[in-house]
């Protein structure tokens, strides 16, 4: 059987694209700091998260799927089947960030603009979706398009970024991007537990998302009310977002890395939780 087939493929895609999103979002209040519009960037900010973080949701049954219909063979051929497979799919993760980070500058532009109709004309996200879509801004939107270019980092200097937050957001990234994976995985390798491990992918991108917006997100948000209220320098909450940026890169690049250690650790939890009496 062909590893790489056309579910697979799709299933990357699908991927590649929530990962861009999630990555675009951080463009979000660097728009709403440079319009001074941060309450209808938060807005913006909130509906991009809870839709791409919704699509996550949405892939699982397919990702999930791929365990049943792997092929037959010896125990350690499936699992370096399903293992390679799901490595396919962090490193569509990886390239999606990637584009993501490349239009960063881009939709800066293209944000700046929307902020500014949801505030003045829209007053709800999805009018602002339905004008979006129109031909005249369809081919004003394509107008905005910023060639990626080293510039967009013009300015910026160490003091702008903040290491912790970068090895924060790189952590829980790579938690996030490997929990249902390792969760599935788990299930292979110790199919007993097969059901007590499945479920543990909700509880791990639970447990993630609950540090994002705890840890990382109120961070981005004090430097960009700092800079509307004239206390803080744009600079620095560009370099937030940067390191947001590149943290969230190399945490899907380290993902990698903890992706079996953290089946086998899921693996190890079901076992515990099942001899519970």
């Amino acid at each position: 059987m062909e590893l790489i087939t056309l579910k697979l493929i799709l299933i990357a895609l699908f991927i590649l694209l929530i990962h861009s999103v999630e990555t675009l979002a951080y463009a979000v209040r660097l728009s709403g700091a440079r319009v001074k519009l941060l309450a209808s960037a938060l807005s913006l900010f909130n509906t991009i998260v809870i839709v791409s973080r919704m699509s996550n949701m949405i892939q699982q049954p397919f990702t999930g799927s791929l365990v049943d219909t792997a092929p037959e063979g010896s125990v350690e051929f499936v699992q370096g089947f399903l293992a390679d497979q799901y490595r396919v799919l962090i490193g569509a993760s990886t390239v999606g960030t990637l584009i993501g980070a490349m239009l960063l500058p881009t939709f800066v532009a293209i944000f700046s603009r929307a902020i500014i109709q949801l505030s003045v004309e829209m007053g709800s996200v999805p009018a602002l979706i339905k004008k979006g879509f129109t031909p005249y801004y369809i081919k004003r939107t394509f107008s905005l398009f910023r060639k990626p270019n080293i510039s967009f980092l013009k300015g910026l200097e160490r003091k702008h970024i903040p290491m912790r937050l970068f090895f924060i957001n790189m952590a829980v990234t790579s938690i996030y991007t490997i929990g249902v994976l390792s969760a599935l995985y788990a299930s292979v390798i110790a199919p007993e537990y097969q059901t007590t491990a499945i479920m543990a992918s909700g509880l791990i991108n639970g447990v993630a998302t609950i540090l994002l917006s705890t840890l990382v997100d109120p961070k981005i948000s004090v430097l960009a009310d700092a800079v509307i209220n004239g206390k803080g320098s744009y600079n620095y909450l560009k370099g937030a977002s940067v390191t947001m940026v590149t943290s969230r890169l190399f945490g899907t690049i380290f993902a990698q890395l903890l992706f079996i250690p953290g089946a086998i650790y899921i693996a190890w939890a079901a076992k515990f939780v099942v001899m519970l009496k």
